[in-house]
Formats: structure tokens, C-alpha cells, sequence
């Protein structure tokens, strides 16, 4: 699928917000295409709630995946403020969708809680590289199946694991690879080897996330 994997700008120097907003475009879009693939292979959902919580967890999933990612690339505080300015862009956009599908509301909180859920079960996980490993990528699969709905919950993970973790991460790492500033380790970053180290999760707030 296609990204917005380049600045119009090149020579410009753009803030981390610039960037986040950037980044959580592309992934509202991958969480979206990887929702249609579910549906294409059979995995219908019955409802646009549905499909947005089903894409929900592949944002919470995403943003797991840009923490560990950037840890070794960025210094701590720098990371912090990507981190919290990519949650927040991927809340806006679910409150927008759902305030379209669902009527009014804020829907900002439930969301945010779902992103400090999952980034910090994620993080009990290993990475091998740059790559989810089995459990996380299992683990992954096995929330989609949940709000997927029962009669699917022994394929989805499969399909999740197999096939959408790396159609997802494909364009993911393409938007990073071109979005991101290219620059030397901090002093402080984390080390990711195994388990993750990143900012506290909890610091990802539904009210820094205003429309």
C-alpha cells in the first residue's frame, strides 16, 4: 500500500509533532488496509464499530512497535515527546471516526487506556531485532480475534502472525525510515535488547490530546 513517506519539504527541519502527525497518518491507514485485508480472507466484521476496534489494535500495535523502534535511535526525552505526540494524533483520529460512526462523545480515554494496556503487555515481550517476536506477534493476534468475535478466534491469530503483522510493518518502516530525523544514538537512549525499556506508558494522556 502507499504511504506518505516523504516531506514536501526535504531542507526543512520538522518538529517531533510534525512528525508524529506524519507517522500516525500512515498508521490510521495501515490499520485500515490491514482491516480490509482481514475481510477479504473471509474474517468479516458486522459493523464500522467493529472495524474500528479492530483497527484500534493494530494502532496500539504500531505504537508498541515506534517505541522499540526508536529507542536506540533517539534520546529519552525526545522519545517521550514522539511517543506522546503519536498517541495523541492516533486519538484524534479514533475520535473523529468514531464520533462519525457512533455519534457524540469522547471516546478519546477508552482509547488511550487501550494504548497504555497493550504498550505495557507488549513490553513483557522480546524482540528479535527489529522484528516482534513469536509471542508478541501471537499475542497481537490473539486481541484482534477477540474483538474480531469468538467464531473466529482460532484462524485470526494465525493470520495476524503469519501475513497482516508484516503487510503492516512493510509500509510502517518505510514511513519511519523516511520521516524520521537521521541522527546518532542519544546519550540516553534505551537499551532494547530483549525486553523493552521505554517511557512510561501512563504518560500517554487523553487530555493532551485535544481536537
Amino acid at each position: 500500500m502507499r504511504v506518505k513517506s516523504r516531506w514536501n519539504y526535504k531542507e526543512k527541519e520538522h518538529t517531533i509533532p510534525e512528525i508524529a502527525s506524519a507517522l500516525a497518518f500512515n498508521a490510521w491507514r495501515i490499520g485500515q488496509q490491514a482491516c480490509l485485508n482481514l475481510e477479504n480472507e473471509g474474517f468479516e466484521t458486522t459493523s464500522q464499530s467493529q472495524r474500528l476496534d479492530v483497527i484500534a489494535e493494530f494502532l496500539a500495535f504500531l505504537l508498541h512497535y515506534l517505541d522499540r523502534h526508536v529507542a536506540e535511535r533517539m534520546p529519552m526525552e525526545q522519545r517521550a515527546e514522539l511517543l506522546q505526540s503519536f498517541a495523541g494524533e492516533l486519538a484524534r483520529h479514533m475520535q473523529d471516526n468514531r464520533r462519525d460512526v457512533e455519534g457524540p462523545g469522547d471516546y478519546k480515554p477508552a482509547f488511550i487506556e487501550l494504548l497504555n494496556a497493550r504498550h505495557d503487555e507488549y513490553a513483557e515481550y522480546a524482540f528479535d531485532g527489529d522484528d516482534p517476536g513469536f509471542a508478541l506477534r501471537n499475542t497481537f493476534g490473539q486481541h484482534v480475534a477477540e474483538v474480531m468475535g469468538e467464531h473466529m478466534r482460532r484462524w485470526i491469530p494465525d493470520q495476524v502472525e503469519a501475513i497482516e503483522v508484516p503487510e503492516a510493518l512493510a509500509p510502517f518502516r518505510r514511513a519511519l525510515r523516511n520521516l524520521l530525523p537521521k541522527q546518532d544514538k542519544g546519550d540516553d537512549a534505551a537499551d532494547t535488547e530483549g525486553v523493552a525499556t521505554r517511557p512510561d506508558p501512563h504518560s500517554l494522556q487523553a487530555n493532551n490530546t485535544e481536537d
